[in-house]
């Protein structure tokens, strides 16, 4: 996504830069992880199907010498998703704010742990604008109707295993929902938010037997809406500021 192209989101733990060419190779050997695509619902893919994914031509040799952006364009491009992947900070010295480029060098010493993602439904316009109803069966049909103006569904991973219960799940999450919404779910240095998407329009869904996720996003703010027993899963929305 334009949007974050240049944003890079530093937390105490981890800090979270957008999606580029020189991520995918890792991202694939993540996926070659049996565990992993199960929890992701993902299909093994070869690196130039991995690279065909997430809208990157895959380098050549050549390629390898030019700048990140030349092969990540069609990704830049795509206004229906928008990615960070997720670093630890742990051992490295870097300012405690967003000043920093995503071509910093010292990021190069941060390893990649994991990524967050949100995937848009509906127009910006819709997405800003707040749900009004709350999740009763009183309200269930004016509810859907809004809910079909649009959705920001929530996605996280944290893949390497070493990283996983130290926080890092939750301070990436903090970090994206405040850039998604500006709404202040971290409680660090003020983000600017350019997409403005209401809070009550974020959704994710979960593994019904997941229940560290499911504990994680209660924590911050997301509530049961809907079981979706076909795929063994739960539908949970962020509803903290609606009248229950």
């Amino acid at each position: 996504m334009k949007a974050n192209i240049n944003q890079v989101l530093v937390g105490k733990k981890a800090v979270l830069v957008p999606y580029a060419a020189s991520h995918v190779p890792k991202y694939h050997e993540w996926m070659l992880s049996e565990e992993l695509r199960e929890l992701t619902a993902s299909e093994p893919l070869s690196l130039e199907e991995e690279y065909e994914m997430q809208g990157i031509s895959a380098p050549s040799i050549c390629q390898l010498h030019l700048p990140m952006l030349d092969f990540a364009e069609k990704w830049q491009v795509d206004e229906d998703k928008l990615t960070f992947i997720i670093l630890s900070r742990e051992g490295v010295d870097l300012p405690d704010d967003s000043s920093i480029s995503p071509s910093d060098p010292q990021l190069k010493q941060c390893p990649m742990v994991g990524d967050v993602n949100i995937f848009l439904s509906g127009s910006l316009q819709n997405l800003r604008s707040p749900l009004k109803r709350a999740y009763d069966s009183e309200h269930e049909e004016d509810r859907e109707e809004e809910e079909e103006e649009g959705h920001a569904e929530v996605e996280i991973m944290i893949a390497e295993p070493a990283y996983r219960r130290k926080g890092y799940a939750r301070e990436a999450l903090q970090l994206m929902l405040h850039y998604a919404t500006g709404h202040p779910f971290s409680s660090s240095t003020t983000i600017e938010s350019p997409l403005k998407i209401a809070p009550t329009r974020l959704l994710t869904r979960i593994s019904e037997t997941n229940e560290a996720s499911i504990s994680l996003f209660e924590t911050l703010g997301f509530q049961l809406t809907k079981r979706i027993q076909v795929f063994a899963e739960i539908e949970m929305r962020w509803q903290a500021d609606l009248s229950l």
